[in-house]
């Protein structure tokens, strides 16, 4: 199982409170953080409406950006820093130029969102890169993500789809579970996993349980935060949570049972499994019916419970005190 916590724009422009989230994240026990990285003017323009207008501060979406963004000097320290912190650096460029940054600071893997999906421009300067490539399927249909998988994938490029609903936080109705055992069918050579924009944990097991391989969710120190994906977003008791439980799920899912199998259970059964025996004293000659029955542990002091109707209609050979044991010499044949 593959964990991705994504910090996003959960900093709000600050350098000080993006490590604090690296430091934080890292403890929870994911394997990569997740980053967006913006350039106002290679990506943006003063025409882009805000998606929510939730900034008291900006009056423009690409004011925004612009406060969102950090230095090439200030990501190649980011991206080191996270790594030393024992997580990959994993980072969604939203521009040509932004993957120019990235590399400079030695992403370990490139995030496209859904918003990025028919941006071939885009996908080809990522391919270019040669580096694995993370792809969330969520506004695009079928026809549009075959596209872009297929295009990637000539390019031979590491790649992985995940289902991914665009909506903030997303409702149990949205979140698409079925679509996970559908791109498993669609990609059956590539791994699939969920972007999770729920809120809750919930999703992320859930789509574990149905084979997801990789979970990518947002994450925020408080729910009373600022920013436009803090409904979305896990805090970091819920990461911790999701982390132990997907874990978990995962490695059961993938170490299945032969249910016809049970050797290792063989001291147990033998501890747990019963024995036949009578339940109030019978004189020698006593012709034994159900009533006169009880299983009692351990198993192999007695005829097996399993085979109770081999001794209904026999005779005692002898009389039995309540609760003893029945063996087969104990009847007439």
């Amino acid at each position: 199982m593959y964990l991705i916590a994504e910090i996003g724009q959960a900093h709000e422009g600050s350098l000080g409170m993006l490590y604090a989230y690296i430091d934080a994240v890292a403890q929870t026990g994911v394997n990569a953080i997740k980053f967006q990285t913006h350039i106002a003017h290679a990506e943006s323009s003063e025409f882009e409406p805000f998606r929510v207008k939730f900034s008291k501060q900006d009056k423009t979406r690409y004011e925004y950006w612009e406060r969102m963004s950090f230095t090439q000097e200030q990501w190649n320290e980011i991206g080191k820093y996270t790594k030393e912190k024992g997580v990959d650096f994993i980072s969604s460029p939203f521009s040509n130029a932004a993957v120019d940054v990235l590399e400079e600071a030695e992403v370990d893997t490139y995030k496209i969102g859904s918003g990025e999906v028919t941006n071939f421009l885009l996908l080809e300067k990522v391919a270019q890169t040669q580096k694995p490539v993370i792809i969330s399927s969520g506004m695009s249909s079928y026809t549009e993500l075959d596209a872009a998988v297929q295009f990637l994938l000539q390019r031979n490029v590491d790649l992985s789809v995940l289902q991914c609903t665009t909506a903030y936080p997303t409702q149990p109705e949205q979140f698409g579970l079925n679509v996970i055992t559908e791109l498993k069918g669609r990609y059956p050579d590539l791994k699939i996993g969920f972007s999770d924009h729920s809120g809750s944990t919930a999703a992320g097991i859930a789509a574990t349980t149905l084979g997801a391989e990789i979970i990518e969710f947002h994450v925020v120190f408080h729910k009373e935060m600022f920013g436009p994906d803090v409904k979305a977003s896990l805090t970091l008791e819920e990461t911790k949570s999701l982390v132990e439980a997907t874990n978990t799920i995962f490695k059961a899912i993938n170490n299945p049972i032969d249910k016809q199998d049970h050797k290792e259970f063989s001291n147990l059964k033998a501890i747990f499994e019963k024995s036949l025996a009578v339940n109030k004293d019978l004189p020698k000659g006593h012709v034994l019916g159900f009533k006169d029955l009880e299983a009692k542990k351990p198993k192999g002091k007695g005829v097996d419970a399993t085979d109770f109707k081999t001794v209904l209609g026999k005779k005692l050979n002898q009389a039995k005190t309540a609760w003893s044991f029945i063996n087969q010499e104990d009847l007439i044949n």
